[in-house]
């Protein structure tokens, strides 16, 4: 059997330690309120976007100072001439130039154990000056190619955006990546020319963000169904190629309640995540080690391969 260069190995040794001690801690936790149960957050050109299920879905417009975030009194309803559209918004996929999209999953029976998954392609600009989704409604796609859930968010691959998405149960989970022109046209994401690509994945994913300088799509999870917190980072070529996810950490924290969304800030390492309680929903988080796994992610992979 041929040994390993001694050398390598000291390298291999001092990558993998060193990418294996990156861990997320919670530094702050709040309470955001008057949204209901809280589903996500979204951050748009220095503005921090919280939405959820209220009596209404709604949308608020926040600006980090220091570490707290500052409500700009600025509250935006998912509704058309009053009516409520979309109820329970589970992403939001936002790119200067690219349609916009809003998912929603609607509850089919009075027990909640069935949904139908829904992408919404609306006017951003229209629906942040309005704010109402009256005028701004601009396609309703049933995303049907889904297996539970939609849970949109912009990624680049090889140079090309699309609209990835991921399924919340635990079984056949998936990551797909769907032509955002396309979409915006159909009327159901099972469509010729929609799909583009598609990897499996592991279970209950409730949000998607994408680090765009890295490569990486961070999978917000839950370790279980609705509870305690995880977030698993993959590279997301790799993935596509290999058609499963190609995980590079995944971190855990003990919190206890249902995470539902999270976006890093300009601030390096630092990020912020939402659970869906009413109280203590928003926590302000610090990664450490993250800064040298992702900046060195090419480099450790090389190892590997």
């Amino acid at each position: 059997m041929k040994t390993l260069n001694p050398i390598l190995l000291l390298v291999v040794m001092f990558f993998v330690a060193r990418y294996s001690d990156t861990n997320g801690k919670i530094t702050k936790t709040v309470t955001i309120d008057s949204l209901g149960a809280c589903q996500g957050i979204s951050y748009q050109n220095g503005s921090y976007f919280l939405y959820g299920d209220r009596e209404v879905g709604v949308l608020r417009k926040y600006q980090l100072q220091n570490d707290s975030l500052i409500y700009q009194n600025e509250e935006y309803r998912f509704t058309v001439k009053g009516e409520n559209i979309i109820k329970h918004p589970t992403g939001i996929a936002y790119h200067k130039g690219l349609p916009t999209f809003v998912g929603n999953s609607v509850k089919q029976n009075a027990e909640g154990t069935l949904w139908k998954a829904v992408i919404n392609c609306i006017d951003w600009e229209g629906f942040l000056k309005t704010k109402t989704l009256d005028g701004n409604l601009i396609k309703t796609i049933d995303d049907d190619a889904c297996i539970q859930g939609t849970r949109p968010e912009y990624v680049n691959y090889k140079g090309k955006w699309f609209l990835a998405t991921a399924d919340y149960g635990n079984k056949a989970n998936e990551v797909r990546l769907y032509d955002p022109k396309a979409l915006a046209k159909a009327g159901k994401t099972s469509e010729k020319g929609i799909l583009f690509k598609k990897f499996t994945c592991s279970p209950w994913v409730q949000n998607l963000h994408w680090i765009a300088n890295k490569g990486i799509l961070v999978l917000i999870q839950n370790q279980i169904e609705g509870r305690k917190w995880r977030f698993t980072f993959i590279d997301l070529e790799k993935s596509i190629a290999n058609g499963h996810e190609s995980v590079l950490t995944v971190i855990d924290t003990d919190k206890a309640d249902e995470l539902e969304g999270f976006t890093f800030t300009d601030q390096a390492e630092k990020g912020i995540a939402v659970s869906s309680s009413r109280k203590n929903n928003l926590s302000f988080m610090q990664f450490s080690g993250l800064r040298w796994a992702l900046s060195d992610k090419r480099l450790v992979l090389s190892v590997w391969r």
